[in-house]
C-alpha cells in the first residue's frame, strides 16, 4: 500500500491507515497500542453531543487520551441538533481535541431511529448545518456516512459534495448501506464516486480484515486512506502488516494491553474488557471455544493474566 500523510484541514497525519472509532472499543488505551502499531489516525468511541451538552461525566470519561498517545487527537461525537453539536465542540471537553469527526453513518436503531447517524442521509440539508456548525469551532472537521439507506438510495457522491461544501476537510465512506449494518459486500464504486466527486482527502472504510483488502479498497476505490474497524478488533496488528512495521510479540502485546487497561479503568473493567478482546484476538485459532470458555471463567485480571502468559497468538 501506498503509504502518505493525509492533510485534514492544517493537521497533517502521519501516514493513512486509520483505525476506525469503534463504540465499545477504541478506548484511550486501545488507541495509544495501535498508534503505536503504526495507524496514523486513531477515533475516540462514538460521543453524544447532548452527553456533552448536558455535561455527562460518563460521556467526557469516553474521551480520555494517555500521556503516552503521541498522535493527532480525534474524536468522533454524534446528534443532530446543529447548535449543540456546534456547543459539543466548543466546550472544556473536546478542547484538546484538534479533529472532531461527525457520525452520519451508524446503522443502529437506536440511533437511527433518534434521527442521528445514518438518519442524517434522509436529510442533507440538516446534516450541511451540522458540518457548518461545527466548523465555527475552529477545529478540523471529518464526516463519516455511508453510501446510502438501501440499494434503492445511493447517495454518495451527492453526500460527499454535500459535505466539502459545508465546510467538511476530509470524509470517510463506509461503503455498505444502512440496511447491511456490516454484512455483505463492499460497494467499491460507490466508495470511488465519492471520490470523484470532491477535493478534501477521501478515507475508504469497510471489510478490511488484512493487508490484501487494504490494498484492494485502495486499489478499487481511488481513496485516498483507508480506516480499518473489525478488522482492528480482531487482529491491532494489521497496522503494523499494513505500515510494514515490525510485529510485536503478540503475547506481550496484549499483556501490556492488560496493565495498562487496568491501571486506567480499574480491575473490574479491564477483565471484563480484555476477555472480550482475547477471545476477538483467538477467534481463529483451533480450539477456541475452549479457550473462549476458559477467558470467561477468569473472574480477576490475576487469572487472566495467568492464562494469558500460557495462551499463544
Amino acid at each position: 500500500m501506498n503509504l502518505k500523510s493525509i492533510k485534514i484541514g492544517k493537521l497533517h497525519t502521519e501516514n493513512n491507515v486509520f483505525l476506525a472509532p469503534l463504540a465499545g472499543y477504541t478506548n484511550a488505551v486501545f488507541r495509544e497500542m495501535c498508534y503505536g502499531l503504526g495507524a496514523g489516525l486513531t477515533f475516540t468511541e462514538m460521543v453524544s453531543a447532548k452527553g456533552l451538552y448536558y455535561g455527562s461525566e460518563k460521556t467526557r470519561e469516553l474521551l480520555h487520551v494517555t500521556k503516552d498517545y503521541g498522535g493527532i487527537k480525534a474524536c468522533q461525537i454524534f446528534g443532530n441538533d446543529p447548535e449543540i453539536m456546534r456547543q459539543a465542540c466548543e466546550s472544556e471537553a473536546l478542547k484538546d481535541f484538534d479533529l472532531v469527526d461527525i457520525n452520519m453513518g451508524c446503522p443502529m436503531p437506536k440511533i437511527y431511529n433518534n434521527g442521528e447517524g445514518s438518519a442524517l442521509l434522509n436529510d442533507l440539508p440538516l446534516a450541511g448545518k451540522i458540518i457548518s456548525a461545527c466548523k465555527k469551532s475552529g477545529k478540523a472537521v471529518s464526516v463519516k456516512f455511508r453510501i446510502g439507506l438501501d440499494e434503492n438510495r445511493l447517495i454518495s457522491a451527492e453526500f460527499a459534495r454535500m459535505c466539502e461544501d459545508s465546510g467538511a476537510d476530509m470524509i470517510c465512506v463506509h461503503g455498505r448501506t444502512r440496511d447491511r449494518i456490516y454484512a455483505g459486500a463492499v460497494n467499491y464504486n460507490e466508495i470511488a464516486a465519492a471520490k470523484n466527486a470532491v477535493k478534501i482527502p477521501v478515507i475508504a472504510n469497510g471489510g478490511v480484515f488484512g493487508s490484501s483488502d487494504a490494498e484492494k479498497i485502495m486499489a478499487k476505490t481511488g481513496a485516498d486512506g483507508v480506516e480499518v474497524a473489525r478488522g482492528a478488533m480482531y487482529n491491532p496488528w494489521i497496522f503494523a502488516k499494513i505500515c510494514g512495521n515490525p510485529l510485536p510479540d503478540k503475547r506481550q502485546f496484549v499483556l501490556t494491553q492488560l496493565e495498562k487497561t487496568e491501571e486506567l479503568y480499574g480491575g473490574r473493567f479491564a477483565c471484563v474488557f480484555m476477555r472480550k478482546m482475547c477471545a476477538f484476538y483467538l477467534k481463529s485459532q483451533k480450539g477456541c471455544a475452549q479457550i473462549r470458555a476458559k477467558l470467561f471463567a477468569c473472574p480477576t485480571c490475576e487469572e487472566l493474566k495467568e492464562l494469558i502468559s500460557a495462551l499463544s497468538f
